[in-house]
């Protein structure tokens, strides 16, 4: 069985510190954990999201950091007015030079079951607005001449799973939108990775799963450890850091060798 590492044992990488990091959907699950390890590190974040309890909770929580989070209300499916925050965020206090698209939801849902209005609702939560909080940020990554584009993509559907068509195309676009990004904006020394995560625990996964149905999953990995939010967030913080200087355009699996 693999511990987890406590936070203190965790990487520490110093091109990070200082750093404009942008987080969509960073309220709570991994988007927390991403928050928690950027803040770490001593990165200026802001977050979006739309669930302000948890919200303001996490930003309570590491009050004490030397550079607290900021968390901002945005319902990303509204793409002006995500871009319109993103652009007053910039001129107020700089552009990004990292943006981590997080933000998504998997419902469950039956093939039978979408309508046209469902298809164009779950691809605006899932894929729409990658591209355009990407588009928001660019010119700003353009003009510092660097900057990191983080899509967090999903093992869903290569695995095949049911009940997740609709979040499963869009995840797979993911991929391809961040192989695009990289291939356009390398010459600008903008960086697009993904990761890939696995099953990770998190309030909202325990909703779908028993234990007994948690144990088939890490019975179907190689490694046996339960993944958590933190290690999704190391993959991150290495993507987004200057060790990372020449990796762009692939995906990066977390998942406890699952797939």
């Amino acid at each position: 069985m693999h511990v987890p590492l406590t936070r203190d044992q965790r990487a520490v990488y110093p091109s990070l510190k200082g750093k404009r990091v942008l987080i969509t959907g960073g309220g709570s699950g991994i988007g927390a954990g991403l928050v928690e390890g950027f803040v770490r590190q001593g990165a200026d974040v802001t977050f979006f999201d739309i669930v302000d309890a948890d919200s303001q909770a996490l930003v309570q929580s590491l009050s004490g950091a030397a550079q607290p989070p900021v968390y901002e209300h945005c319902d990303l499916t509204d793409i002006g007015s995500a871009k319109a925050k993103i652009a007053k965020l910039i001129e107020d206090f700089g552009a990004f030079d990292i943006l981590i698209n997080n933000a998504a939801n998997d419902d469950r849902h039956t093939i039978e079951e979408v309508t046209e209005d469902y298809w164009e609702n779950r691809i605006g939560v899932n894929l729409k607005h990658l591209f355009f909080c990407a588009q928001a940020v660019i010119p700003g990554m353009k003009a510092k001449g660097a900057g990191v584009i983080i899509n967090m993509g999903s093992i869903s559907w290569h695995l095949a799973l049911e009940g997740l068509i609709l979040y499963q195309t869009a995840k797979a676009g993911i991929e391809g939108l961040t192989r695009s990004l990289a291939r356009d904006l390398g010459g600008d020394n903008i960086r697009s990775v993904c990761i890939v995560p696995g099953n990770v625990k998190t309030p909202r996964q325990m909703k779908w799963y028993t234990p007994e149905g948690e144990a088939e999953i890490v019975n179907a990995q190689c490694l046996k450890g339960r993944l958590v939010p933190d290690d999704i967030a190391a993959m991150a913080l290495f993507l987004a850091s200057d060790d990372a200087r020449l990796i762009t355009g692939h995906e990066y699996f977390v998942d406890a060798g699952w797939r």
